[in-house]
This record gives structure tokens, sequence and C-alpha cells, in this order.
């Protein structure tokens, strides 16, 4: 009896499929459990350092008057050049590929070297950027030079991204604005491309995310681990946050170990105010929509 419950396949289908559902939800759990071990040594180590003078004072070589300014400062010109530069292109790109480019070889090779360039190690960014922005172009070590460099690190995941959503819109709706004698361009702006909006949203504000969390493309253009001023233009030298808390994390002394987690905790707050931006961006877009 019991030799034949188990020969049966859908009996051990069933079982398979228990077993895989166990040990998901184990590996889970322990993922989980890791990152909560992770964030509570964080901050553990790191919250007595988080303070306003902190927020406003420029690095230092003595560990009580080291603050985070030019790190913070530097991070937000070099998100806000990514987000101009990066968003237009992106958004741009998904709507030729979606709703202009005719479907042929020539679009199966451009959609399959996007999904390749999306998993491409941020590091291989890196060399491509000090290569083509700092020496042929001659950035050198400059605010423009990072921001170019991070947009194609994060370019193939808001095309892809963008490209989902723009599919996602019911054909329905296309229809319907040209039975009204909407022209194509028309159709695209007033109603694909809101329609397709929460799901554009999300993959920008995501894509921002791992841009401002990326160390190894900074690291291999040259950003400056030491800065003692704010960029006040684009050919500017500049910091990020990734690269002081590596700094910071990389010297022998416990307080600036300590520092490097007070670091993280600035660090993870803007990742979850950018997060939490996503979604609500995408909940209110798509309150706004009624197929």
């Amino acid at each position: 009896m019991n030799n034949h419950r188990w020969n049966n396949p859908r009996n051990a289908r069933v079982w398979k499929e228990r077993l895989f559902r166990w040990a998901a939800r184990t590996l889970t759990g322990l993922s989980l459990l890791v990152l909560v071990v992770l964030i509570g040594h964080v901050l553990a180590s790191g919250w007595s350092h988080l303070s306003w003078d902190f927020l406003t004072h420029f690095p230092s070589r003595f560990p009580h008057k080291a603050g985070i300014k030019s790190a913070l400062v530097g991070s937000l010109w070099l998100m806000g050049l990514v987000f101009l530069i990066s968003v237009p292109l992106g958004v741009a790109a998904a709507v030729y590929l979606e709703e202009y480019n005719r479907k042929g070889p020539w679009s199966r090779f451009i959609e399959i070297n996007i999904a390749n360039l999306a998993g491409v190690p941020s590091i291989v960014y890196g060399i491509l950027g000090l290569a083509l922005f700092v020496r042929f172009f001659r950035l050198e070590r400059s605010l423009l030079a990072g921001a170019l460099t991070m947009s194609l690190l994060i370019l193939p995941v808001i095309i892809i991204a963008s490209r989902e959503a723009i599919r996602a819109v019911p054909k329905n709706i296309r229809l319907g604005a040209y039975a009204l004698g909407a022209t194509q361009w028309q159709t695209i702006v007033h109603h694909v491309l809101p329609a397709a909006a929460p799901g554009i949203f999300t993959g920008i504000i995501l894509a921002m995310s791992r841009a401002l969390g990326e160390t190894a493309p900074l690291i291999m253009i040259g950003a400056l681990t030491y800065v003692a001023f704010v960029p006040e233009g684009l050919m500017d030298p500049f910091t990020a946050l990734p690269i002081q808390i590596f700094n910071w994390a990389s010297r022998p002394q416990a307080e600036f170990h300590e520092l490097a987690a007070t670091g993280i905790i600035v660090l993870l707050v803007f990742l979850l105010l950018l997060n939490g931006a996503a979604v609500w961006l995408r909940y209110r877009a798509s309150q706004k929509i009624r197929w």
C-alpha cells in the first residue's frame, strides 16, 4: 500500500511540491534572520553617533569631529544628475521599442542585449566609465563623469521596467484613441504613458535606489574618499555616501567603524524613503486609472 502511494506520480509530485515549499520558506526565514541581525548590529554600533552635527560636518581625521556633509551633498547632486540623464533616455527608448520599432531580427537583438546589460556587474560599468568619460572625453574625476557612469548602470533597468509597464496597457485604450482620431503620438502621450505611469515610476525609483547604493563604479572612476567641500558645478570633484562609508570601514580604528555604521543608517534611510516614494507614487497613479 505504501509503495503504491509513493509510486503514484501524483502523490510524488505533491510531496516534491511540499518539500520545495518548506525549503523555500526555510531559506527565506534564514535570509530575513541574517538581515535583521545585520541591521541590528548596524543600529547598535552607529545610533549613538547619529546627530545633526554628523550630518552638517565635513569628514575629519578625528572621529569625534567627523561628519558626512560632503558625501551627503555629493549623493544628492549625483542622484539629481542621474535622474535628469537616465529617466528621459530610458522612457524614450522604451516607448520607441514598444510603440514604433518593428518586430524583427534587429529588434530581438536589441532586446537581448538590453536584458544582458541589466545583469552586467556594476564594476564593468565603472571600467567603461573610466575609459569613456574620464579618459576619452577628458571629464576627469568630475561629478558629470560619475553621473554619466551611474546612468549607464541603471538605463537597462529603467528601459526594461518601462517596457513592461507600457506592454501591460490594454490594447483597447490604443484602439479607442485611434477611433476618436488621435495620432499615434497623441495616443502615447495622453493615454499609454499615463496608464503605464505606476510601473514606470516604480522601475525608475528602484533603479535610482540601486544607483544610490553602488560603490564599485565610483571607485573605478576615481571618486575621492576624502572631500572637505561640497561640489558647486558639474566638473567639480565629489564623493558619495557609499564611498565615505567604504573609507571609514577600511580604517583600523574602531571609532571610524562606528561612523561607518552611522553612515549606513543614513544611507538606509534614503533607500527606505525612495522605496516608500515608489509605493506611494504607484498607489496614487493606480487610483487615477480605471480600465
